[in-house]
């Protein structure tokens, strides 16, 4: 048992830090676009933001689209069979172009009304407009690539996803500077320059990830073969994964709410939050990381049929999960000891709010990851709308009116509020690990089949 634990947790190991490091150099392309925009003024920083946050939320679908692809393309590499992994891909391609036309169509039609009702500066209008003109093209990349990169994934084949992203981003880089700025006798585009170098890089790497999936021979049915009997492997396949982009958008929606709130508290404390949040989130990467590789490992295992060790996967998972996840409150208690380092030159007033919330933000990642492990379990056993239900509840029907509360009659200090985000994730751990315990309880070979379709 201790040689398969052994095995089960190498594995997962493999598979998760690519994927953690993915998370973080997604973060890192805008994160370069800000740096090379930001000498054209404060105008264009905004201009960007808002179109970026409009695209952002777009492309948030299409990820969670894919992510619920790769449990089901997990399940077909699990089953080896390739008939089932090349119709689970081309289903989970359709249902991702679909949505990226759509998108595209409506950033097309819709793109004044929608600039308008997120800004009312009327200086930024053709700024913002240059900026969307260009980028909704990585909608269509993407809905490529990210299934692409679903299939990798579920084929534990994780570094050519991260060998993707380590050559996307200094193309990125460099042509995005040469397409802003200009070089010599080309005065350079401005802010359109940034979106279209982001279009090359992504072009790019879409370009390379199907290259590299021509050579996995990982699809290679006849179209006969292929498309035989799709349109019901469509139906089946948008059915379970559906409910993970709409749980995607009721928490992308949810987190806007906050952020609006927190706007509502003193400017000093919602300093501090907006200081420490992207920190978390790059430490977060590696517990949800650890999750997702354990989820393609239990689809994997489904696929195949093998479920004799299936619960003491799923334990050891959630087990290796809350070990990770104590790693991170630790590295979270190290960057409360420095973080006024990191941002010098505030006032007291935000540094003690800074330390107010440290015991919270500290203590948060050991529940998130709780949670997050199980979440991804349940999504594993296709019940991803249980999930949903569940983020559902605990953030729009209890933790926003009381945060709404909280906020704007009683105004209370910035500890209780950051307490009831932290309240909200407990909240969850009861509904979570029951559902998660009935579902796997019930789990067997009979359902298991109704998975492969």
């Amino acid at each position: 048992m201790l040689f398969k634990n052994s095995q089960y947790i190498t594995k997962n190991i493999k598979m998760a830090w690519p994927i953690a490091i993915n998370a973080l150099l997604m973060q890192g392309m805008l994160m370069i676009d800000t740096l090379l925009i930001s000498p054209l003024g404060d105008g264009a920083l905004a201009s960007m933001g808002i179109a970026s946050t409009i695209v952002a939320l777009l492309l948030g679908v299409q990820n969670a689209l894919a992510n619920g692809s790769q449990n089901v393309l997990s399940r077909a590499v699990g089953s080896d069979k390739n008939s089932a992994i090349s119709r689970s891909f081309l289903s989970g391609m359709i249902i991702n172009l679909c949505f990226a036309l759509l998108f595209f169509g409506l950033v097309t039609l819709f793109k004044w009304p929608i600039i308008k009702l997120l800004s009312h500066n009327v200086d930024l209008y053709a700024q913002i407009d240059a900026y969307l003109s260009v980028i909704k093209y990585t909608l269509l990349l993407t809905g490529v690539s990210q299934v692409s990169i679903a299939l990798f994934n579920a084929m534990s084949r994780t570094k050519i996803p991260l060998i993707s992203y380590l050559i996307t981003m200094p193309v990125n880089a460099v042509v995005s500077y040469y397409l802003i700025h200009g070089v010599g006798s080309f005065v350079g585009m401005g802010i359109a320059g940034a979106a279209l170098g982001s279009v090359i890089a992504l072009g790019l790497r879409m370009l390379f990830l199907l290259v590299c999936l021509k050579y996995q021979n990982a699809i290679n049915l006849p179209l006969k073969q292929l498309v035989s009997g799709i349109s019901q492997n469509i139906s089946l396949h948008f059915k379970e994964i559906f409910p993970i982009a709409a749980n995607m958008v009721v928490l992308a929606l949810g987190l806007a709410t906050y952020n609006l709130l927190y706007a509502r508290l003193p400017t000093q404390a919602y300093a501090a939050v907006v200081m420490i949040t992207p920190w978390l989130t790059a430490l977060a990467q590696f517990v949800v990381a650890w999750a997702v590789s354990s989820a393609i490992t239990i689809s994997q295992a489904i696929g195949s049929n093998n479920l004799e060790t299936l619960d003491s996967d799923v334990s050891l998972s959630i087990k290796v999960t809350v070990g990770v996840s104590m790693l991170v409150c630790v590295a979270s208690f190290i960057l409360s000891l420095v973080i006024d380092k990191l941002y010098p030159g505030h006032s007291q007033v935000t540094y003690q709010a800074l330390a107010s919330i440290a015991p919270l933000y500290i203590l948060m990642p050991l529940i998130q990851g709780y949670v997050t492990v199980h979440g991804q379990v349940l999504r594993a056993l296709g019940k991803t709308k249980a999930v949903f239900n569940i983020n559902f509840v605990t953030r729009w029907l209890i933790a926003i009116p009381l945060f709404a509360f909280a906020v704007l009659v009683l105004d209370v200090s910035i500890f209780w509020v950051y307490a009831i985000t932290v309240f909200e994730q407990a909240l969850k751990i009861p509904a979570m690990r029951s559902q998660a315990r009935r579902f796997l309880k019930e789990f067997d070979s009979k359902k298991a089949k109704q998975l492969m379709y």
